[in-house]
């Protein structure tokens, strides 16, 4: 029999767990913290007694439209990122959420399991809702709310300064880091972390002839105090020349959600730069039937579309998938080689590719149609990197064999080819005719690199149920 004093002190203990969130609700219950009112804010998600936030990966209007009807809005404005409403939890519940929009509740969405991430508290995903009801009781029972209490179109912070901002870093260990400050009319003050992320880092960086952003940092590590923040929102594209012509929410009085969210950053004048080769989309390209019973690695990985999950049909296992195989060839340009963000203890071991994925989403596979929506269920492509082909007396460095050292050296390629598992696009839903077909590397921009200008390839595709031809490819953003 178990002694009495031991069932009281677990009693106890499960009490003051359970005490630290509140009340208990039903596992996959949400709700929206951060915002200005009950329409807006970071997602969060309970779970085994402990709320948890989302991360943004993957995350799209798809996933913020069912979050808002599951709160009772009629739809979602928008999908944020980033943790526009202040840093996230150290507890992260869901990553790369992949809805149909078709769900009426996120926990029925695919994702990578409860717990398994590889995200931060800066990467917390959030929803902005329409609802006038909302707005009408967070007016109701907040008489003394922020001026800033709806959320307004950002525009170019130049339109307030008419002219070029100052900045600097202070509070850092070096010269390259610290919480960025700008001068205005009134005097020095802080920047809100609200969304910041390494492309608005990037802008400071370059302002200070410091390099470009090694990371953008959302916290109060670096100092400063909320009372002297004075501008918020700020949304950059990473090439501007000065932060003034970046967009922002507001200048002066500002809403600023969190209590340690203030912007700063870790510049460097050293970076990797990962180039796609296009020319090798266009040449390795072609249509591919599988069947089902050779696709149980594709369905652990989420490499199909989502019709390929639904067993109900009689004899699913007998139909085949049609794909978009290619090769996808990323060299690294740049000064320094390229790493994954995640410790090597971390990683996760795919058995279907028999070896450590260093990065899960270290890359994006999508179909587009001519009005710019993805057609193609969007297949992100997790990756294990080694340099398979140097120049010339460059040494090979990384190798995903025997549990190595992953990256990409500098004058260095990874190529993974056209027959391996997933690295296809799913098209066996898709009706056949001409789209763009654009493969996106780093596309979250978790690795920091000195451009992000060739990070894609977008090319015009063109098939029918038995092949098929890509051209016209050409370099740009993820």
């Amino acid at each position: 029999m178990v002694p009495m004093f031991l069932v009281f002190w677990a009693l106890v203990a499960i009490a003051s767990v359970r005490a630290q969130d509140g009340p208990v609700y039903p596992d996959g219950s949400i709700r929206l913290v951060g915002g200005r009112n009950p329409t807006e804010g970071n997602v969060e998600v309970f779970y085994r007694g402990r709320w948890g936030s989302i991360c943004d990966d993957e995350w799209d209007i798809r996933e913020a439209y069912i979050v808002c009807k599951m709160l009772g809005y009629n739809r979602a404005v928008r999908a944020t990122f980033n943790s526009q409403f202040g840093r996230g939890r150290d507890l992260i519940w869901m990553d790369n959420m992949f809805c149909t929009g078709r769900e009426f509740r996120l926990d029925r969405c695919r994702f990578d399991g409860w717990g398994v991430h590889d995200c931060n508290h800066a990467e917390a995903a959030g929803v902005v809702c329409d609802g006038q009801r909302a707005r009408a009781i967070s007016q109701a029972s907040s008489p003394e709310s922020s001026p800033n209490a709806l959320p307004v179109a950002k525009t170019a912070i130049r339109l307030v300064t008419e002219k070029d901002l100052t900045v600097r870093l202070v509070g850092g260990r070096t010269t390259t880091e610290g919480r960025v400050e700008v001068r205005m009319p009134q005097g020095w003050g802080l920047v809100c972390g609200d969304g910041w992320g390494v492309q608005e880092a990037n802008v400071v960086c370059n302002m200070l002839q410091l390099g470009h952003a090694k990371s953008a940092v959302q916290s109060g590590a670096y100092g400063g105090h909320h009372n002297n923040m004075i501008l918020s929102g700020v949304k950059c594209k990473g090439s501007e020349h000065n932060i003034a012509d970046c967009l922002h929410d507001r200048v002066g009085r500002v809403f600023c959600p969190g209590e340690e969210n203030i912007a700063g950053v870790v510049c460097s004048a050293s970076l990797p730069d990962l180039v796609v080769d296009e020319k090798e989309i266009e040449r390795t390209s072609y249509i591919d039937n599988i069947a089902m019973s050779n696709l149980q690695c594709a369905l652990e990985e989420n490499c199909l579309s989502s019709s390929a999950y639904d067993r109900t049909r009689p004899g699913w296992q007998f139909l085949q998938r049609r794909v978009l195989r290619f090769t996808a060839r990323i060299g690294n340009f740049g000064t320094t080689d390229f790493r994954p963000f995640l410790p090597k203890q971390a990683w996760q071991w795919h058995a279907c590719h028999l070896h450590y994925h260093s990065m899960e989403v270290f890359a994006h596979f999508d179909l587009i149609d001519s009005r710019g929506n993805k057609v193609a269920e969007g297949h992100k492509a997790s990756f294990c990197l080694e340099d398979n082909e140097c120049h010339t007396n460059i040494p090979k460095k990384y190798a995903c064999a025997n549990y190595g050292d992953q990256g990409i050296s500098v004058g260095c390629v990874d190529t993974y080819h056209h027959n391996i598992d997933c690295q296809w696009v799913d098209i066996t839903d898709i009706r056949p005719g001409t789209y763009y077909f654009k493969v996106s590397v780093n596309p979250e921009l978790k690795v920091a690199e000195l451009s992000y200008d060739n990070n894609a390839a977008t090319c015009i595709v063109h098939f029918d149920y038995v092949s098929a031809q890509v051209y016209n490819c050409t370099l740009g953003r993820p």
